[in-house]
């Protein structure tokens, strides 16, 4: 499948630390994934729309891996859910997630041992959108490492003071990976929009987006 926009796509830094590899996972992988999230959402905790502080409910479906996140914390079970404890990270995960960072040119030693322990796994439907934040509710600042497969995103990735300008849009096309850290490791970042019917049906997610974040908690 081309790019929404028919322009080349190589490897690229977008800011210090922030990385976009295009179509680093091949179509194979792109299955496993949607299979692998299609077998996570049976359970034992199901995907679920988290509440905002503010009462409302996020356009897009969070299932979590290692860590259950709410706004704005982590914990072991999913008390605003089932109170069942989540699924942990499988190692061929965190294997993609080291390799990404490898092909990203990141520190060999720090790539070697990067070890995530939880995921976010994002489904955003026709619509689904997820507004400027950041990354913070980690106690350490290892790199957030970032999986793409269905429809193309258009990810806004911004500075580490506000939400505002300067920041740069990238179409996240399904496959491609991305990795943000070091002096980007806080940097907010959004989904802006998603374009429906850009989705490859090959990869067996016909329609919407899955979006995967692995992070490093640095808690026990």
């Amino acid at each position: 499948m081309t790019s929404l926009f028919d322009v080349p796509r190589s490897v690229s830094a977008i800011a210090p630390g922030a990385v976009h590899l295009p179509g680093w996972l091949d179509l194979d992988q792109q299955r496993r994934i949607v299979a692998a999230v299609a077998a996570w959402r049976q359970g034992p905790v199901p995907p679920r729309a988290a509440a905002l502080p503010t009462g409302h409910r996020m356009s897009v479906e969070t299932l979590c891996l290692g860590w259950h996140w709410r706004p704005y914390r982590y914990t072991r079970t999913a008390d605003d859910v089932n109170g069942a404890r989540v699924l942990e990270v499988p190692e061929w995960l965190a294997g993609l997630g080291r390799q990404i960072l490898i092909d990203a040119h990141w520190n060999p030693t720090e790539a070697a041992g990067y070890r995530p322990d939880t995921a976010l796994v994002n489904y955003y439907p026709h619509g689904g959108r997820l507004g400027m934040h950041q990354d913070k509710d980690e106690k350490v600042d290892q790199p957030v490492v970032s999986l793409s497969v269905g429809d193309t995103g258009r990810f806004r990735f911004g500075n580490t003071h506000d939400r505002g300008k300067p920041y740069t849009d990238i179409e996240l096309v399904s496959g491609d990976a991305f990795v943000f850290g070091g002096p980007s490791r806080f940097a907010y970042h959004g989904v802006s929009a998603t374009y429906p019917g850009t989705a490859d049906s090959a990869t067996g997610l016909p329609r919407g987006r899955i979006n995967i974040t692995m992070r490093v908690t640095g808690m026990a």
